[in-house]
């Protein structure tokens, strides 16, 4: 198969093609793993319900933090908690991370589900956040969820890639957010729209796991699809013991 990017790699495996399919093609590809936390999993669940959908694709692949709301502040949100895990005993959802646990985009790879190479969907905007994993991650919205909870696919347009080069080393008291906020400056709230940002170069390498993660997290400011750093030796030691057979 012929080299492309990070991205065009992962929807090449994910959509089974037998090519490297290029930027800008549509194509129909199986998700790995799909995360919906407290506020997102109501509305999923209820387009899921109207598409007169029973059964999930699969309940081992479906992750459901609770983090927005924790505790419930109101009977509202009391109610519609106790509807999601409802509804996940119903389905024998594997991966219900009920309050106490932490922020969804914390929970997901400290669990052990955003690894390389992996075609992740989070029905949050900040999904893109696994991509320091190196990962495809993105955010969707509820009805593509429910769809994904369905079918365990969706389609997707194969994002351009903006390779940006970090050169240099960061100066002290220079931070993962400050990288990103300058990266937003130059291409501004819309430059990466529907793009992929593939970090490359020392400073991206240099960064912390944590550090990659506030990068890739703050992609969705400047439109980005994705936001990706390539995988090291710092990824595989970070999910060492931890890393799930996807």
């Amino acid at each position: 198969m012929a080299t492309g990017t990070i991205s065009q790699k992962i929807f090449s495996r994910a959509s089974g093609a037998t090519r490297m399919v290029e930027p800008g093609e549509i194509v129909e590809a199986g998700v790995d793993y799909a995360m919906s936390h407290d506020g997102t999993s109501v509305l999923a669940i209820r387009a899921f319900q109207e598409m007169a959908s029973e059964r999930v694709w699969d309940p081992e692949k479906i992750v459901i933090p609770f983090d927005h709301i924790v505790p419930a502040n109101n009977e509202t949100a009391a109610e519609l908690q106790r509807d999601v895990r409802a509804w996940a005993a119903e389905q024998n959802i594997a991966h219900l991370y009920d309050c106490g646990f932490g922020v969804c985009h914390q929970v997901f790879p400290e669990q052990g589900f955003a690894l390389p190479g992996l075609l992740l969907v989070g029905a949050d905007s900040h999904s893109c956040t696994y991509g320091a994993f190196g990962a495809f991650g993105t955010g969707v919205g509820a009805t593509d969820m429910a769809e994904i909870y369905s079918r365990g696919r969706l389609w997707f347009k194969v994002p351009e890639t903006i390779a940006v080069r970090l050169s240099g080393s960061r100066r002290p008291n220079v931070s993962a957010k400050d990288i990103a906020l300058m990266v937003i400056g130059e291409l501004g709230a819309d430059g990466a729209t529907y793009k992929t940002v593939e970090y490359i170069g020392p400073a991206a390498e240099e960064l912390s796991i944590s550090g990659r993660m506030t990068l890739c997290n703050l992609g969705v400011e400047m439109g980005t699809k994705a936001a990706i750093v390539p995988p090291d030796e710092k990824t595989e030691q970070f999910l060492a013991g931890r890393a799930r057979q996807a």
